[in-house]
Parts: C-alpha cells; sequence; structure tokens
C-alpha cells in the first residue's frame, strides 16, 4: 500500500509539469489575470464582469490584471458612457485594458476605444501568449 501510494505521488507529482513548456514561468504568471470580455449586455458587463475585474485588481487577489475588449463588447463600450465610466476606474486602479483592433474595425469602433486610452491591437497572439505563459483566464 505505501509503494503504491508512493507511486502515486511521483506520477502526480510529474505529471503537473508534463505540459508546462517552462514551469518556472508559469509559477511566476499564476497571480496574472486576463479577463475576455466578450458579451454584448451592459447588465453581464456591470453586475458580474468589471466588478469582478476590479475588485480582483484593487483587492490584491492578482498582481496583474488585463481586460480583453473582444467581439460585441467593443461595440457595447463604444456606445455606452456608464461603462466607459467604469472602465476608466478599473484603468486607474491599474487594470490594463486591451482591445481587439479586428473587432473594433467590423464595429467601426477603433477610433473610439482608442480615444478611451484603451490599447486597440491584434490580440490573438497576445491572448496566446498568456494562456500559454499559465495566466488564469475568465471569460464574459
Amino acid at each position: 500500500m505505501k509503494k503504491l501510494l508512493i507511486f502515486l505521488l511521483i506520477i502526480t507529482g510529474t505529471g503537473l509539469h508534463l505540459n508546462a513548456q517552462n514551469p518556472a514561468k508559469m509559477n511566476e504568471n499564476n497571480n496574472k489575470l486576463a479577463v475576455i470580455w466578450t458579451s454584448g449586455d451592459p447588465e453581464v458587463a456591470q453586475k458580474v464582469c468589471f466588478m469582478y475585474t476590479l475588485n480582483a485588481k484593487k483587492q490584491g487577489w492578482f498582481d496583474e490584471v488585463v481586460l480583453i475588449v473582444w467581439g460585441p463588447s467593443a461595440k457595447l463600450l463604444a456606445e455606452n458612457e456608464d461603462l466607459q465610466a467604469d472602465v476608466k476606474k478599473m484603468m486607474e486602479a491599474g487594470v490594463v485594458v486591451e482591445a481587439c483592433i479586428s473587432c473594433a474595425k467590423m464595429y467601426n469602433v477603433a477610433e473610439d476605444l482608442s480615444d478611451l486610452d484603451i490599447d486597440v491591437r491584434p490580440m490573438g497572439v497576445p491572448l496566446t501568449n498568456y494562456l500559454k505563459e499559465g495566466w488564469h483566464t475568465l471569460n464574459f
């Protein structure tokens, strides 16, 4: 029985790192959060996504917090002044806000988002890097 338990512990301990490309980098990024906001629903934005994202940063639940504006959320944000004010509060608290340029262009709001001091750029590679580096992700 002891041999089986030791064997299982060894296998489990080894298995934790099989998929990690760089375990040290994964540990370093364990305290980082990327929130992917795609919903075009303002209630989801204010009552779920924004509340958690802001508090994740303000309360120190994560050292780094990034909000990624993607898809219908880009249009919603460009049109909704209340949400814009909420995003400004997040940015003032230290949340980094990025937006997908392809999505913003589809909705013709790239300039509007840039005017809000949002980093509007291609997001496929940055999101892929967040995932590969072991950032926690949350989708709304």
